[in-house]
């Protein structure tokens, strides 16, 4: 297999797993076997978190009580090692109402199949927005973001 085929394969098994989670039929956690072992992951209101363990931990905190919210997917770009998934974040309020968000998640190939780098982009003011437009309260068990996240969103070198 071509590293390029080896690449597409990831990127299908990504999809698959996002697509699942909307489905329920997938956790965020099984994500995890596309990420190397040291891999970096940089969410908007978490921040840079960096190793596997890590990563499945932010998981759990970052999305318990937040399983009816779906990410459903509406672009995959792939150029050399770098792939673009264009997502949105859609959420429906008690009312019936339904917010949407436009997400992009940057995701960096480190080969066997696994990423090695996920960036995480979404304008935070648009979400604070539409969660205080639908009196969002987070529900029990809900984690919060730390209260100073690290910023840094950089790539690391390949190993």
């Amino acid at each position: 297999m071509s590293t390029s085929e080896e690449l597409q394969a990831a990127v299908d098994r990504y999809v698959a797993i996002r697509e699942g989670v909307d489905a329920g039929t997938n956790q965020w956690g099984d994500l995890l076997e596309l990420f190397t072992e040291d891999a970096v992951y940089v969410d908007p209101a978490w921040g840079r978190v960096e190793g596997k363990p890590a990563i499945a931990e932010f998981f759990v905190e970052s999305m318990t009580g937040i399983e009816d919210w779906k990410f459903p997917i509406d672009a995959v770009g792939i150029d050399g090692d770098q792939v673009l998934v264009k997502f949105r974040q859609v959420i429906t309020g008690g009312d019936g109402t339904t917010y949407e968000h436009s997400g992009i998640s940057h995701l960096v190939y480190g080969g066997g199949g696994r990423f090695r780098y996920c960036g995480d982009v979404l304008n935070m003011a648009h979400v604070l927005e539409d969660l205080a437009a639908m009196s969002f309260r987070p529900p029990p068990g809900m984690g919060a973001p730390p209260a100073k996240p690290n910023r840094d969103f950089s790539v690391p070198p390949s190993g």
